[in-house]
């Protein structure tokens, strides 16, 4: 077989309509479009939003920017992951407001989370808003506690 004897299964092409070229085409004339109106003329037709002169059903939601609709109250958590916490001696007591004196936080009005990304080999004492279950299971393992702060 060579690259010229290739051809496609049977019944996988099929012509294009070749329209205006003839009444015995069946496709002559009007081609399939009517007689007038404006889907007959070119460029005519109506978008697929189009409902026939009631108002669009876009055009009743409310307009929101961006992508999607943004929730005004979420709240947004200061990450630190446990591999920030390795330049801290054993025992400490990791709070929000030693990550902020540390410079891992910036805002102090920012809730903290404790994610689990790296390895905890000494026993800390962590007080956040919120921690991972993974990095909960990581700071139990090596001696440490979590405790959760409750948000107002």
């Amino acid at each position: 077989m060579e690259l010229h004897d290739l051809k496609p299964n049977k019944g996988a092409t099929k012509n294009r309509r070749r329209v205006g070229r003839g009444t015995a085409a069946g496709q002559g004339k009007t081609c399939g479009r009517g007689m007038k109106g404006q889907n007959s003329r070119s460029g005519g037709g109506v978008p697929p939003y189009h409902q026939g002169g009631n108002l669009p059903f876009y055009r009743k939601l409310p307009f929101k920017r961006g992508e999607g609709f943004t929730v005004i109250n979420r709240v947004r958590y200061a990450e630190v992951n446990l591999e920030q916490l390795s330049g801290f001696r054993a025992n400490t007591k990791i709070t929000p407001e030693l990550l902020l004196k540390s410079g891992i936080v910036d805002d102090p009005a920012t809730p903290v989370k404790i994610l689990g990304r790296g390895e905890v080999s000494k026993a800390y004492k962590v007080k956040a808003h919120r921690v991972s279950k993974g990095a909960q299971e990581k700071i139990e393992s090596a001696g440490g506690s979590v405790e959760i702060i409750q948000e107002q």
